[in-house]
């Protein structure tokens, strides 16, 4: 949903999985099993990078599953975590499974964080070079079925239609127009909040184009210094600078024939923007270090959360780089603009989640689903997608209720009334329940009137039926009025 890599958290220790989800959520998607069967379940529906898994667990060790792992899904980076550091373990972990990397605890934060970047490094670089190691072991006949399907599966992951919106949503203006150009080689600039989706809508743009057969490549352009960033991207000679021990490729050279997707483009410095420039003109760059500069064929995705034009107004931001990036400008808007679409993603949230902790629920009470679509969400999916774990974690019945909802979401409900925002101020005295059912009534109530007591499109906006609709009118005795 995030657009960020996905990393497999296999331990059943919930209090593990959480000490790593802190360490890595904000780099990566980060889901969480608490036994082999869970974990084999999301590997069938999710493109995991890597796997972190525990070695002692109840029903078999970590090296047993991930033997058993890279028999059935041998793309994902694999390493194990143990208190342990038994030489039986690690040679079999090494020639049985395959492992990486073997993380011995405690582990330390910042050494972790660096193993895992290095290891969706590792699953990029074999993702690319897949294609030639396949060449070798299958006829041609073989090879190219494999590509094919390799291919309709990457556009089947990431294809528009993995973008949740309702119908009427305010999503469906970009998505639509994303679909229309994705075919078409220019450059886009996306803009919109932190969690709206950004990286989702370029990874959709780039698999729907004819460079989805070639590699796509992402850099957050606010997350490394200058040197670091053009060293990232440009690649680098040994000895280039402090700390250049070797020579190095860059994102631009290992994405040629491909998309690049440059998020935070707003943070970049007015030196590197002068440098970007020449890439997007002329379709070449310089090694740091290097005397030559090299040619590349690529199509430049670019997203940020400021108004880029504003930056420019200022002189902030060149505008020759500006108008370079946005071929086509789509701007996602936030989660608070599109309340329609909240059902929908929290339903498929929730799914996830269900995965991640093996834990049936039902689903939603319909006062919670009232205020989760009251909330405004400033953190976005990402905010929504932490408040449904938090339900499902907390859950000890099959329907998720109010009381289980966080301080944020019940003090922060918003209600757009006429227009404008207003802070929804639940009812003095009486229970909840009580003051809950007095906001889901308003609610219905503003619904009808902004859509002139049309059943089916306030039902549509509540997330509701027609006839779960029409029972709540009846319940609370709602009628129009002329």
């Amino acid at each position: 949903m995030t657009g960020l890599p996905i990393i497999l958290v296999v331990d059943d220790e919930l209090r593990s999985q959480e000490a790593l989800r802190r360490v890595l959520g904000d780099e990566f998607e980060v889901l969480t099993a608490t036994s082999p069967a869970a974990a084999e379940t999301l590997l069938e529906e999710e493109m995991v990078h890597a796997i972190l898994c525990d070695q002692r667990m109840p029903l078999m060790t970590g090296v047993e599953f991930l033997k058993t792992v890279r028999e059935r899904w041998p793309d994902p980076v694999r390493m194990i975590i143990s208190g342990f550091s038994y030489s039986e373990d690690i040679i079999a972990g090494v020639n049985e499974a395959g492992i990486y990397q073997y993380i011995t605890k405690p582990w330390q934060p910042d050494s972790l964080l660096a193993t895992v970047r290095s290891a969706v490094q590792l699953y990029r670089l074999q993702r690319d070079n897949q294609n030639a190691s396949v060449e070798m072991r299958l006829a041609t006949a073989q090879l190219e079925q494999v590509v094919a399907d390799k291919r309709r599966a990457l556009k089947s992951h990431f294809g528009f239609e993995r973008i949740l919106h309702a119908e009427g949503s305010p999503m469906g203006g970009p998505i639509g127009m994303a679909r229309r150009i994705a075919g078409y080689d220019i450059p886009v600039l996306v803009t919109g909040e932190s969690g709206t989706g950004k990286e989702l809508l370029a990874r959709a743009i780039h698999y729907n184009s004819s460079r989805a057969d070639k590699p796509f490549v992402v850099e957050n352009c606010g997350a490394l210094p200058d040197q670091l960033l053009e060293s990232e991207l440009f690649g680098c000679k040994k000895g280039a600078f402090t700390g250049a021990y070797e020579d190095r490729i860059g994102l631009f050279e290992q994405a040629d024939g491909g998309t690049v997707f440059l998020d935070e483009i707003g943070e970049t410095s007015p030196a590197f923007q002068v440098k970007l420039l020449r890439v997007l003109q002329d379709g070449e760059f310089r090694p740091l270090g290097a005397r030559l500069s090299r040619r590349v064929d690529l199509r430049v995705i670019a997203a940020t959360n400021r108004d880029l034009e504003t930056e420019v107004e200022q002189s902030r931001f060149r505008r020759d780089l500006y108008y370079r990036l946005a071929g086509l400008r789509l701007h996602l808007p936030a989660l608070r603009e599109r309340p329609m679409d909240i059902p929908l993603l929290a339903q498929k949230l929730l799914g996830e989640a269900m995965r991640s902790f093996a834990k049936p629920i039902d689903g939603f009470a319909d006062h919670t689903m009232a205020l989760l679509r009251a909330y405004d969400w400033p953190g976005n999916v990402r905010e929504l997608q932490n408040e449904i774990r938090r339900l499902v974690a907390l859950a000890d019945q099959p329907v998720l209720s109010v009381d289980l909802l966080s301080q944020a979401v019940l003090k922060g409900c918003r209600s757009k009334d006429g227009g404008a925002d207003q802070a929804v101020s639940l009812p003095d005295g009486g229970t909840l329940k009580d003051r809950v059912e007095s906001l889901e009534e308003r609610m219905i109530r503003e619904a009808l009137n902004r859509h002139r007591w049309n059943i089916s499109r306030a039902a549509d906006e509540l997330g509701l039926s027609r006839v779960g609709l029409r029972a709540k009118l009846q319940r609370y005795g709602l009628e129009r009025v002329n």
